[in-house]
């Protein structure tokens, strides 16, 4: 099997979740475009249909009898750069959408298009095609050329494309020629927010995937990803956090020193790239929904990184840095929101990344850095590397 994409692993930028929402249809006879940025996975039900035909989770539109193609226009929940794009065909198998392109824009006044309620079986009104037209979308630039689709089989519904696009983007067109179906629209890239907008006594949370923050690596998320910690609001349930495996170096007799944390040889760690220089002032660590399953203990470190450096740690998968304590060790609780304010933490310089580290293993739903942006360092102040 083919290895999948690297920027599978970045923040998905048009979730429902964040944000994301269609704001224009051309057709959702069977099913709603709505359904595209739905964040669990598509599912199938032999037996369900609606009064306009088979019911699909995903954007399915009429076989079209007229001239053109279909087409949808969505806002992003989170503004920012676009490094890949997975358009899944779900068990659309005998009616999936057979091309697709994706265009892109950075809209600074945005129109207020909304679509509300069950869309099943309608289309786009002459007054909506009239006020989507003014947005020209049919001229922005293509993130995604005309490309052919798989269909909807479990091996090959994912159609990965990377992209190659360096400007912000706030709106996207799909077009699917000329009609058809698709399940799920996956945007994956990482948020830019406009931090001149942001007044300097105010505290902000740096690592949040709506302030740009994302991560760049870890050690295992077999049950969930540790993007989902830096998610907006609390975690819906253990799913929407980050969560391992557990560790087979556990010792058969577990022991706890005299602060009772537990005495094991092994972690777990995800690293991030805050969205801003900052001076991290307070951290939140929220075990939320994660019952029997919480971690033991957890330990955050920090440093600065260039771009460059940046890069020499992603090849090397982490195995170096010049990491520095941020917060020392602690005791976690299950199904709990623990706060340590600036006198528990042990670094008080600007940083641009963080490693989260847990042991021995388990979950945590939601992580927040609260702090100050900050200028970047300049080489000359920056502490010395050991890359």
């Amino acid at each position: 099997m083919a290895a999948e994409p690297d920027f599978l692993q970045l923040n998905d930028l048009a979730c429902e979740s964040v944000g994301g929402k269609v704001i224009f249809a051309t057709d959702e006879w069977f099913a709603p475009a709505a359904n595209l940025l739905k964040r669990p996975a598509p599912q199938f039900i032999a037996s369900a249909f609606t009064e306009f035909g088979k019911w699909m989770d995903g954007w399915e539109t009429r076989r079209k009898r007229t001239a053109g193609h279909d087409w949808c226009i969505i806002e992003l929940g989170v503004p920012g750069q676009i490094y890949g794009i997975d358009l899944d065909t779900s068990f659309f198998t005998g009616n999936h959408a057979p091309f697709a392109s994706i265009q892109a824009a950075c809209l600074e006044h945005p129109p207020a298009f909304t679509l509300e309620g069950d869309r099943t079986g309608m289309a786009a009104s002459d007054a909506q095609l009239a006020a989507i037209t003014k947005l020209v979308s049919e001229a922005w630039p293509e993130l995604v050329g005309v490309s052919q689709l798989s269909p909807g089989y479990s091996n090959c519904c994912h159609n990965h494309f990377k992209v190659n696009f360096q400007q912000r983007v706030t709106h996207l067109r799909l077009n699917m020629y000329p009609d058809g179906g698709l399940a799920r629209l996956r945007v994956y890239g990482v948020g830019q927010r406009d931090w001149s907008s942001v007044p300097p006594t105010q505290d902000v949370d740096l690592v949040a995937l709506t302030n740009g923050g994302v991560c760049l690596g870890y050690s295992d998320a077999h049950f969930g990803h540790p993007r989902n910690m830096i998610g907006p609001g609390r975690a819906d349930n253990m799913a929407d956090g980050w969560e391992t495996a557990r560790r087979l170096d556990r010792p058969q007799i577990l022991e706890v020193d005299q602060r009772g944390i537990l005495q094991v040889p092994g972690w777990e760690w995800a690293v991030f790239r805050l969205g801003h220089h900052g001076i991290i002032s307070s951290v939140e660590v929220d075990t939320n929904h994660f019952k029997g399953n919480f971690p033991d203990s957890c330990r955050i470190e920090a440093c600065t990184l260039t771009p460059e450096e940046e890069a020499q740690c992603i090849r090397t998968k982490w195995i170096s840095g010049n990491w520095q304590l941020l917060l020392p060790p602690q005791k976690l609780r299950p199904h709990h929101r623990h706060h340590y304010s600036q006198t528990v933490l042990a670094l008080s310089r600007p940083v641009s990344h963080v490693r989260v580290i847990i042991a021995p293993d388990g979950g945590i739903s939601r992580l927040r850095l609260w702090g100050r942006p900050t200028a970047a360092p300049t080489q000359q102040n920056r502490p010395a590397s050991k890359l």
